[in-house]
């Protein structure tokens, strides 16, 4: 986990999957929210390290965003 790096959702997913955690709800900007409680629950349970948890949050806020500007644009 030290050395793994977060540029996509599908990454983070990934890091997930490792804690035996699969998310899907049926929209994106839900997966990304339950995906943030996720990681921020990893976090606190020291089963991340800070690093990892701070990576993965960017993704996530990003992805976030995304979404967010897709729905306004509808």
């Amino acid at each position: 986990m030290d050395n793994m790096s977060f540029r996509t959702l599908y990454d983070v997913q990934q890091l997930l999957k490792k804690f035996g955690t699969f998310v899907h709800l049926g929209k994106r900007l839900w997966d990304i929210e339950l995906m943030f409680i996720e990681v921020k629950k990893l976090y606190e349970n020291e089963m991340i390290d800070k690093q990892t948890f701070i990576r993965a949050q960017l993704v996530l806020k990003r992805e976030h965003r995304k979404e967010e500007e897709k729905d306004r644009s509808k």
